[in-house]
C-alpha cells in the first residue's frame, strides 16, 4: 500500500483516483469542486479529502493530476499553496493531464531544486477506459522514476509507453489526438455526403469497416452519432484546447499542420454553436 493523491476529480480523474483506491492505496483527494473529493473519500475507504493541492503533497509519495489545461496544471503544481508546497524531496509528481510541452518542461525544471520529480504523461481512453482502468498512458521524462512507481499506473491503465525524456509524452500524446481529431472530421464529411446522396449510414459504416479506411475510432463514435447520443465521454472544448497545443507545437518545431488548423476551426464553430460541453462525434 502506498501514500499517493490525486487532483482533478472530473470526468477522467474521479473514476481514475477511485481505481488507485481500490488497489488498496490511500489516496489524498482534491478537486477545484470540493463536493467531488468529499463524496470520493465517503464512497470508497482509503480516500481522504484534502483542502489544498499542498495537503495532498504532504501527504503523498506520489501524485497523481489530471485537470484541464495548463494554467490550472501549473497553479496546483507550484502555485501557492500548491503540490511543492507540502511535498518532501523524493516526491514524484504524475501530469496526466494533457498540458504544453513546453509548460512540462518548466515544472520539471521549477521542481528540481527542491528534488521534486516531474514525469509527463498523459493518457487517452476517454471516460470507459478510466472507469474500465484500460487507459493507454504515454510517459516522458527520468526512465528510472517511472519504473519505480510503475506498478502504481497500473491499477488505471494497461498500456504504458515510455516515450523518452521529459515532454515527450505530450509530444505523443498531441500527435495522436491530431490523427484522431482530423479522422473524425473525415468522417463527418463523409458520413453526410453519402447519406444525403442515400445511402443507408449504417452500411455505409459496415463498408468502411471492410476497407482501408477502417478505424476504430469510427467504429466506437458512430453508434452514438446514429443515435443522436453526445453524451459526453471527451468533450469538444477540450479537444479544441489540445488542437491549440497541437499548433502551437507545431510552430515552435516549423512543421506545418495545414489540416490541423481547419479541423481547429471546425471544433471552434461546434463550440459557437453551444456543443462545446458535449462529446466530440457532436461536431458533425
Amino acid at each position: 500500500m502506498a501514500k499517493l493523491g490525486f487532483l482533478g476529480l472530473g470526468i477522467m480523474g474521479y473514476p481514475m483516483a477511485r481505481n488507485l483506491i481500490r488497489a488498496g492505496h490511500d489516496v489524498a483527494l482534491w478537486s477545484h469542486t470540493a463536493a467531488k473529493a468529499k463524496k470520493l473519500a465517503s464512497e470508497e475507504k482509503g480516500g481522504i479529502a484534502c483542502d489544498t493541492p499542498q495537503q495532498v503533497g504532504a501527504h503523498s509519495e506520489c501524485v497523481f493530476l489530471c485537470v484541464g489545461d495548463s494554467k490550472m496544471s501549473e497553479e496546483v503544481i507550484a502555485g501557492p499553496g500548491g503540490i511543492a508546497d507540502g511535498a518532501k524531496a523524493g516526491t514524484v509528481i504524475v501530469d496526466a493531464s494533457t498540458v504544453g510541452p513546453s509548460q512540462s518542461l518548466r515544472m520539471r525544471d521549477a521542481l528540481a531544486p527542491k528534488q521534486i520529480h516531474h514525469l509527463d504523461a498523459p493518457c487517452t481512453g476517454s471516460k470507459p477506459g478510466a472507469e474500465a482502468g484500460t487507459l493507454t498512458f504515454m510517459v516522458g521524462g527520468d526512465k528510472d522514476v517511472f519504473e519505480r512507481i510503475r506498478p502504481w499506473f497500473e491499477p488505471m491503465g494497461k498500456q504504458l509507453f515510455y516515450c523518452g525524456g521529459h515532454s515527450m509524452g505530450l509530444h505523443a500524446k498531441l500527435t495522436q489526438n491530431l490523427v484522431l481529431s482530423n479522422i473524425l472530421q473525415a468522417f463527418n464529411e463523409g458520413i453526410v455526403l453519402s447519406t444525403k446522396a442515400g445511402v443507408d449510414p449504417r452500411l455505409m459504416l459496415e463498408i468502411l469497416d471492410k476497407s482501408a479506411a477502417k478505424s476504430g475510432l469510427i467504429n466506437f463514435k458512430a453508434p452514438f452519432v446514429f443515435a443522436r447520443d453526445f453524451q459526453t465521454n471527451f468533450s469538444v472544448k477540450w479537444m479544441h484546447k489540445d488542437i491549440g497545443l497541437m499548433l502551437d507545437s507545431g510552430r515552435e518545431q516549423d512543421v506545418p499542420l495545414p489540416l490541423t488548423s481547419l479541423t481547429q476551426q471546425l471544433f471552434r464553430a461546434a463550440i459557437a454553436k453551444g456543443y462545446g460541453d458535449e462529446d466530440i462525434c457532436s461536431t458533425i
